[in-house]
Order: C-alpha cells, then sequence, then structure tokens
C-alpha cells in the first residue's frame, strides 16, 4: 500500500515537474513574442503645429495643432547646451545605461525612504519618454517596471541622439507647450539653436513637473531650479565663472510670448494646399518680408480715408522666381473690413489684370533680384 502511494506521488511530481516546464517555456515564449513587439511602428503620432520658416529657418509663423497644443515636428538635432544641460539635470549615465540606471533607482529609494514619501522615481530619460509615449499612466509599481521593459526595448531599437531627439521633441514644457522648439518661440522669441546657458537651463528643468512650474507659475522654485543647474555647469567645469554669473543674472521670462505672425495669409495658403502639420521652410527674406509689411501699411493707411482697405504685396526674384516676400492684405481699425481675404490669391477683373502690362508699356519696370 505505501509503495503504491508512493509511486502515485512520484509520477504526480513528475507531471508537475513536466507541465511546470512546459508552463515556463510557454510564458518564455509568449515574452520574448510581447518584447520583441511592445513598442508601435511608430512612437508618436500626436498632430503637430503648421509652421513657416523664412530662407533662413527663422520663423514666419505658426498654427496651433488640432489637440490645442504647440507641437512643432521633431527636429533632426539638439543644441549641445540644451543636450549638456538636460543630462546633468535629469540623467547624468545616459550614454553609459542600457534603458535602466541601478544607482539612480538605489538614489531613490533611499531618498523616498529618508523623506518617508516619494520624492524621486529613479527614472532615466529613456523611461521618461516611454512614460510620454504611453501618455502619462497613473504611477504604480507596476507601471514603473513596465517603462523599465519598454526603456530596454528602446534602447536596443534606437541610438542614444535618436532616443534624445525624441524626448526633446515630445516633452511637455508647462502650458500648452510640447517640445523643445516650441517651449524655445514660446518662452524666449527664438530659435533652440539661439538659446544661452541660462535660457537652455531654464528649459532642462521643466519637463521635471511641467504641471506644476513653468514661465508665469512658480516663479521662484523656476528660479531656484535652474541657478542649482547653473551651480552644476560650473561646478564640474562647462561653463567658466564670467558665464556663469552672466547666466545667474538673466531674468525668468514672466509667461509664454505670442509666436510670430509675419506671414498669416501664405501660411494660410500652405494649409489649404495640404500642408497642415508640416515644417515648411518658404524663400521668404524676413528682413524684406518686414520692410514690405510697413510700407504696404502706411500707404494703406492713407488710401483707407478714401474707402480703400484692402492692399497686398508679392515680391518675386526677376532671376530665380522664388517669392521673397508674400503680404496678402493690410490691416484697418474699420471693424466691417476683414483682413482675412488674401488678396493675391483673390480674383481679379481683366481690367485689373492687365494694369501691370500698362503699367510696364509706360516704361514702369523695376529690376528687383
Amino acid at each position: 500500500m505505501l509503495k503504491r502511494v508512493y509511486n502515485i506521488y512520484k509520477l504526480y511530481k513528475a507531471l508537475i515537474k513536466k507541465w511546470r516546464d512546459r508552463l515556463v517555456l510557454v510564458s518564455l515564449t509568449i515574452f520574448t513574442i510581447w518584447y520583441v513587439n511592445c513598442l508601435p511602428d511608430e512612437l508618436f503620432n500626436n498632430s503637430t503645429s503648421t509652421v513657416l520658416l523664412d530662407k533662413d529657418g527663422n520663423l514666419l509663423g505658426a498654427k496651433i495643432a488640432a489637440d490645442g497644443q504647440w507641437r512643432f515636428s521633431p527636429g533632426k538635432n539638439i543644441p549641445s547646451k540644451f543636450e549638456t544641460c538636460l543630462l546633468e539635470f535629469e540623467d547624468r549615465n545616459f550614454h553609459e545605461h542600457y534603458g535602466i540606471s541601478i544607482r539612480g533607482i538605489g538614489r531613490a529609494i533611499s531618498q523616498n525612504v529618508k523623506h518617508k514619501r516619494v520624492v524621486s522615481g529613479g527614472s532615466t530619460i529613456t523611461m521618461q519618454l516611454t512614460r510620454i509615449m504611453r501618455k502619462n499612466p497613473a504611477r504604480s509599481i507596476g507601471e514603473k517596471i513596465i517603462e523599465m521593459l519598454l526603456a530596454t526595448r528602446m534602447e536596443i531599437r534606437f541610438d542614444k541622439t535618436e532616443i534624445l531627439n525624441y524626448y526633446a521633441s515630445n516633452a511637455p514644457f508647462g502650458n500648452n507647450v510640447v517640445g523643445l522648439e516650441a517651449a524655445s518661440w514660446r518662452y524666449f522669441g527664438r530659435n533652440s539653436n539661439s538659446l544661452t546657458w541660462a535660457e537652455s537651463a531654464t528649459l532642462a528643468v521643466l519637463p521635471n513637473a511641467p504641471g506644476l512650474i513653468y514661465p508665469g507659475k512658480n516663479h521662484k522654485r523656476l528660479l531656484d531650479k535652474r541657478n542649482r543647474l547653473l551651480k552644476r555647469l560650473y561646478d564640474i567645469k562647462k561653463i567658466d565663472e564670467t558665464t556663469y554669473h552672466l547666466a545667474l543674472s538673466e531674468p525668468l521670462p514672466n509667461k509664454p510670448l505670442p509666436l510670430p505672425q509675419l506671414a498669416p495669409h501664405l501660411l494660410a495658403k500652405l494649409i489649404k494646399e495640404g500642408y497642415k502639420g508640416q515644417t515648411i521652410q518658404s524663400t521668404i527674406d524676413n528682413n524684406l518680408q518686414q520692410k514690405t509689411a510697413q510700407l504696404l501699411q502706411i500707404h494703406s493707411d492713407r488710401l483707407q480715408e478714401n474707402k480703400i482697405y484692402n492692399g497686398a504685396v508679392m515680391i518675386t526674384s526677376v532671376k530665380t522666381g522664388k517669392v521673397l516676400a508674400y503680404i496678402g492684405n493690410t490691416t484697418s481699425a474699420n471693424k466691417e473690413y476683414s483682413s482675412d481675404v488674401d488678396c493675391i490669391c483673390a480674383a481679379r477683373s481683366t481690367g485689373s489684370i492687365l494694369k501691370p502690362f500698362l503699367y510696364a508699356k509706360c516704361g514702369g519696370w523695376f529690376n528687383y533680384s
């Protein structure tokens, strides 16, 4: 009897081991399949702002994205100043780890235990990028584990430069500003390549808590964060003493700035032609565009006394045929008048079309190039 029971026990144990091994194998297979395919083909499919640039890459105008965010199309590279500031503030071992920083996690656990609350998450930039990609789900231990797994997969799929570009293009910077380039224009009125050390440091600390600290909100906390980062850069000799003190003296922006609107009719025309959500490099000369707009408005102000409210100018190069300035209409204080109409594209009568030829016949040619 005992022998029979023992034999049944051995058979049961063998079956359990067999099924356990099978379960482990199946689980590993399922996990491997999930891990290989855990990242979407396209990390981000958010709508982007329509951005119009002049011939030198300066901003002429932009239209907000469909979801109400100022989000420019991803850039090809990150300015060195911003990259230095970002890595020193968020992830000093970025170029050494594979998505997870054991040192960072250990430091976060130590800080959280010391303060008896969560003060640090120990997330690398890659982990933060996976969180942004997943629309910032509620924080939990399970979510942190998923972030770690996705981060290691992301490190296999992309190189460090690509990861930084994805982060800089999709990180939140407070208000409804997303991405470095949009933040640079909204907070400092110029592109990210022109930022100072102080401005770069300011933007580098914003994604850490974009809902709590940004220009116009919690000014002192933002200033303290920026200055601590500048002190760190000085201590590790990334900036010299003169640069450090000059950076400390730079004021913070008080609120987001309005974006330039130097060619609104051209921007609207391009959106209608199918360029919505894209960054468009035009042939417009920024200086010529502004001077032309000023001269047209001066001329229009005089004509408005005779109830003439519309005016437009388009300047092209005779040599190349490129459009150098595009002013679709003037502005007026008259409430019945709308400056939204693009007079350059508006239908003309036959007599109006012939006017340039009559002007030319009278010897009025000017050779602009």
